[in-house]
């Protein structure tokens, strides 16, 4: 079984899928020729052909348009969108279309499309480069909404994604694209969208994070764990988000921060705190915590690592819970 990272399991699950289904499409900008803005699709034009992979103007509205066309002709449409700030360009048919279409024909036609963008700062990226908008995507009924944080879940959720007849927002990790590495099995498997993972077991605190903030969460808890035992959940799905792994482990432990990197206000940290507090607010023993980004726009280059929250940021946070 090989090591791979997620640049290459994304890869490896959108290979898979078209070998089995041969309605599944990949478009966007870069993503024949080029390979991708990060190479994720690389070789698969070579492969498929240009009909199944298929290169875009630069117009996310078009990619997301047409995509959702396909989608409701039958089709499985991949559609690329190079940066997650770059989805707002196209916010309309996601908002619009995507999302209603099976409300809108009262369950005649679906929409299996599946919008693939890298997301999260600590690249050095230019502006709308790196955009977490997680939050803003799980408000709206009918999407999905993913965000792996492992080469082993990438695959197996991306091929759930595909499968799902429904519209499904997946989020890859940038800072961690190249940055982990795991045995991926070759054969066919999927991951349940909407199951949460326990990545780490613990019993004083509750740690509730996703994406490349799973990474830096257990290599805070490291720093802390002759001391603290801290429970990692990686939430893995967005919206539907698994409720009774996330009850199941503050009942247990009786404190809970959460971590994020998008802006704290609005962001899906205050979704969850709020089910905490409908179905288990007896079993808090303090104040669930934040540790969030600011309410700024992500900064450039130079400052961005001051928005993003890093172990001492999380770590404090840890402390802050358990000090209540």
């Amino acid at each position: 079984m090989e090591k791979i990272n997620i640049v290459q399991s994304v890869n490896l699950a959108l290979r898979q899928e078209m070998r089995k289904d041969k309605n599944v499409i990949i478009l966007g900008e870069d993503v024949g020729v080029n390979g991708g803005v990060f190479r994720a699709t690389d070789g698969l034009i070579k492969e498929f052909g240009a009909n199944r992979v298929i290169d875009t103007p630069l117009s996310e509205l078009g990619i997301i348009g047409a995509a959702v066309g396909m989608a409701v002709n039958g089709l499985k449409p991949v559609a690329e969108i190079q940066f997650s700030g770059f989805l707002y360009a196209g916010f309309d048919q996601i908002f619009s279309h995507a999302a209603r279409i099976r409300s809108r024909s009262r369950g005649r036609f679906t929409c299996p499309l599946v919008i693939r963008s890298p997301a999260g700062g600590g690249i050095k990226a230019l502006e709308l480069h790196c955009e977490h908008g997680e939050a803003i995507f799980a408000h709206i009924p009918g999407l999905k909404v993913v965000i792996p944080s492992t080469p082993y879940d990438t695959k197996g959720l991306l091929a759930s994604a595909i499968r799902d007849p429904d519209p499904v927002i997946f989020l890859e990790p940038t800072r961690i694209y190249r940055a982990i590495k795991e045995e991926v099995p070759e054969e066919d498997y999927t991951v349940p969208l909407g199951k949460a993972r326990i990545a780490q077991e613990g019993t004083d605190v509750t740690l509730i994070t996703w994406g490349a903030l799973v990474k830096y969460s257990l290599d805070a808890v490291k720093t802390i764990q002759d001391t603290i035992s801290v429970e990692v959940i990686d939430l893995r799905t967005i919206y539907p988000f698994d409720v009774t792994a996330i009850l199941e482990s503050v009942k247990k432990t009786g404190r809970a921060v959460i971590v994020h990197e998008a802006p704290k206000t609005g962001g899906f940290a205050a979704e969850i705190i709020a089910t905490i507090n409908e179905k288990a607010l007896e079993h808090l023993e303090a104040p669930v915590v934040r540790v969030t980004g600011y309410d700024t726009c992500l900064p450039f280059a130079r400052t961005e690592k001051e928005f993003i929250p890093d172990e001492q940021r999380i770590v404090a946070g840890i402390k802050k819970v358990l000090s209540y």
